[in-house]
């Protein structure tokens, strides 16, 4: 048996990171996109610098940032066929969030912490999905969404 949602919380954030809420988030926005189990995803929480470096040696961009969607299922335009293993789990991929650069962000933005966290959650599952924001018309669809899933997570 799959464990459909795996969280990761390095050890000087734990007491701070609401595992199950994170877990209830994260299903919520699978749901909402239309995924139904078995599937897994990985969610980890992590200091600053170790974004950092996962940021620099996968994207090339040496510099802080608040999460990281490493993907496993094809994204729009990948020409390669991919097929579910022999289990019919769906491996999403994993989202790495910086506690630290959530906590600043919700600083900068005048609002909790915990609704920095959902939003990061929400951003990087999504990604793992296929949304993307790299042109505009991508990213106005995913920040529209975004703040769909966003008000009803924060409704419970």
């Amino acid at each position: 048996m799959s464990k459909e949602i795996e969280i990761f919380v390095e050890e000087e954030f734990q007491g701070v990171v609401d595992e199950g809420w994170a877990r209830r988030i994260a299903q919520a926005v699978l749901k909402a996109e239309g995924v139904a189990p078995p599937y897994e995803v990985s969610l980890v929480f992590t200091d600053s610098e170790t974004a950092r470096k996962l940021n620099r040696d996968y994207r090339g961009v040496d510099a802080p940032t608040d999460v990281l969607a490493f993907y496993m299922l094809p994204q729009k335009g990948d020409e390669s066929s991919f097929a579910l293993p022999p289990d019919g789990v769906a491996r999403l991929g994993e989202v790495i969030i910086s506690y630290p650069q959530a906590v600043e962000q919700a600083k900068e933005q005048g609002h909790s912490p915990a609704r920095e966290l959902a939003l990061l959650v929400i951003h990087g599952i999504l990604h793992l999905l296929g949304y993307d924001h790299e042109e505009p018309e991508e990213e106005a669809k995913m920040r529209t969404r975004e703040k769909e899933l966003l008000e009803k997570c924060l409704l419970w």
